[in-house]
């Protein structure tokens, strides 16, 4: 394992008390590099309690995100990830513009060698809404989990 500190020294967030961002759009994203470029492997991050607001009646929507990249140059750092998505608390927005939002801003940040991203929207008005995303193929031979999240079974 590298131990090295030089690579967190632009970090702004890490390790520091930080105020959340009001919109999404304001949101602070930060990346470190990845000490296994050119490895392939699939980092995750789940996020069972994701809100948001529905954008016509200002009611809350809730999801469970799964985010599978596999890193190029960068890593996103976790902290800012956190933040970035509590600021969609108060953010009226339907849950396919959510979902592929936060997958096309983690691209533009990191170039990763591939990504995806599956927002698992629990009902509203008794319709779950399940949205799927990614970049392209991933390369032949990555192991790539399942994101185990089942659809909505509802009572059963």
């Amino acid at each position: 394992m590298t131990e090295n500190n030089s690579i967190y020294a632009n970090l702004e967030m890490l390790g520091q008390q930080v105020k959340g961002y009001d919109n999404p759009e304001e949101a602070v994203l930060e990346r470190v590099p990845n000490p296994h470029k050119g490895t392939n492997y699939v980092a995750r991050f789940t996020a069972p309690e994701f809100t948001s607001l529905c954008p016509v009646t200002g009611q809350p929507d809730f999801a469970h995100l799964v985010i599978d990249y596999i890193p190029g140059e960068f890593l996103v750092e976790s902290k800012s990830l956190k933040i970035f998505l509590t600021s969609f608390r108060n953010h009226g927005a339907f849950h396919e513009d959510c979902t592929i939002y936060i997958g096309k801003r983690l691209v533009e940040l990191l170039n990763p060698v591939w990504f995806r991203i599956g927002g698992y929207w629990y009902p509203r008005g008794g319709i779950p809404i399940d949205v799927f995303w990614q970049s392209g193929t991933p390369p032949e031979g990555t192991w790539i989990p399942e994101q185990g999240v089942q659809t909505y079974r509802g009572r059963g």
